[in-house]
This record gives C-alpha cells, structure tokens and sequence, in this order.
C-alpha cells in the first residue's frame, strides 16, 4: 500500500469536498451544535437553581453515580443522556462527506481519469473513507475538549467532571465514535454504489442513524442505560458490522463498472 497515493487522494478530496457550503456548514456548524447544547442544559439547570435530590432517577443509573451526591447525580444522569449527541457526530459528518465525496465524482465524471492512474482499488477507498472519517473523529474530539473546558463554567461540579472521565464516555468517544464513523463511510459508499445524486445519497445514507436515534429514546425512556456493559457489546457489534460492510463496499466498488457505467 502506497502512503504517498493515499495522502495525496486524500488532500484532493478536501481541496474539493469542503468548497461545498452543505459539507463546510455540517462539519462547522454540527460541532458547535451538538457541544452547546449539554452547556446549555447544566446552564439552565443553574439558573433555575439546581438539580433535585436524583432519588427519581432509574435504579440502574444510579448504581453509575458512585460517590456523586444526589444533585451531583442529577448533573451526571443530565449529561449522560446527552452522550448520545457526541456518538452521532462521527457519523452525520463522515456521511456528508462521503456522499459528496463518491457520488460528486460520478456526477462530474472526475472519478474515471483517478481510476486510470496506478492506485490500486484498496488505498482508493482507504483514501476516500479516511478523507471523510478523520474530520467527523476530530470535530468530535475537540467538540468533547470544549464540552469538558466549559463544562464548569456551565455549573458542573468537579465530582461530576470526574464522573464524566469513566470508561463508559472513554469508549463512547474514543472508541465507539470511530467505529461508527466507519460504517458510516462504508455505509455511503454502498449507497454510492446504486444512485446518481450526492443529496439522495445522503439522504438514503442518513438511515444508518436510526439505530443511534432508537438508543437515544430508549435512554431517555429510561430503557437503556448506557454502562460499561452496554459499551463493549456496542464495540463487538460495531467490529463485526465494519468489518462485513467493508468487504461489501469494496466488493461492489468495482473499477470496471465505474468506467463503463458511471455515464
């Protein structure tokens, strides 16, 4: 594999992907989104002069508190239920990109004359899934940098900054994030394969959230609750979907086709 062909398919990509306001506005805007909003809630949380005694708080959360007091709990459980947030980052984002990234080459037909030089079908999809997954990793983590700095200022309490450093947030953002960021990708150019339109390709691809969408009312319903245990069945799970969506990207992707039916 070819480091030199992949770094420069991958500066071609974002030299073209982010002169498209739609990418630019989801990588930008998305971030700043998605960390505001838990700021926001604690800052809400304080004005209104703080949290209750988190007795009303399922019993299965409450085993996660530790030695946070009932007021720190409630901040914690709070902030929990917007871990959520932070695991769709890595995966609207990569998806804008990829969309835009595979089905715009077909609508302008710049793919072909790529295809023609010596790349090799692999490091043309390790560039193009890395060209759209390490942006939507990297707003994620710094998203998540922002939310611990300003956290304080939004009225959480150290114990409950503390809490947040646990496991469960270490594979949720660190972990998880990067797998989702993954079958994002590959999931778009799967979807890439069998339409014309960048923003049908987005939109179609968009379904992937579901899931994520399904765990989110599941935890505010109480349902789901988002431990340790919970993580590392979500990693397993992410592992062998990536894994297996990869080879069918791959497989599907194929060269000839692209130069003789991508018109």
């Amino acid at each position: 594999m070819n480091i030199q062909r992949i770094q420069t398919v991958i500066d071609k990509e974002w030299a073209e992907v982010f002169k498209n306001r739609l990418v630019l506005f989801t990588v930008a805007f998305l971030p700043i989104l998605f960390t505001i909003l838990p700021l926001g809630a604690l800052y809400g949380t304080r004005s209104a002069g703080g949290l209750g005694g988190g007795t009303d708080l399922p019993p299965q959360f409450l085993a996660m508190c530790g030695n946070l007091q009932g007021s720190e709990c409630m901040q914690y459980f709070l902030l929990n239920e917007f871990l959520i947030l932070f695991m769709m980052m890595p995966l609207i984002i990569p998806i804008s990109i990829a969309a835009y990234s595979i089905v715009g080459e077909k609508t302008t037909r710049s793919l072909e004359p790529l295809l023609a030089t010596p790349i090799s079908t692999v490091e043309l999809l390790v560039a193009k899934g890395l060209a759209a997954t390490i942006p939507g990793v990297l707003a994620t983590w710094i998203g998540f940098g922002v939310f611990l700095l300003a956290a304080p200022l939004a009225g959480a309490g150290s114990n409950v900054i503390r809490q947040v450093l646990n496991p469960v947030w270490f594979l949720a953002i660190f972990v998880i994030g990067p797998l989702i960021a993954i079958l994002a990708v590959n999931f778009a150019v799967l979807v890439s394969s069998r339409v014309t339109d960048p923003r049908v390709a987005e939109q179609v691809s968009a379904v992937i959230i579901v899931p994520l969408l399904a765990v989110l009312f599941g935890q505010i319903a109480g349902v789901i609750v988002l431990n340790v245990t919970f993580m590392l069945v979500a990693v397993a799970v992410l592992i062998i979907i990536d894994i297996g969506i990869t080879a069918l990207g791959a497989r599907l992707f194929q060269r000839e086709n692209i130069l003789t039916k991508w018109k």
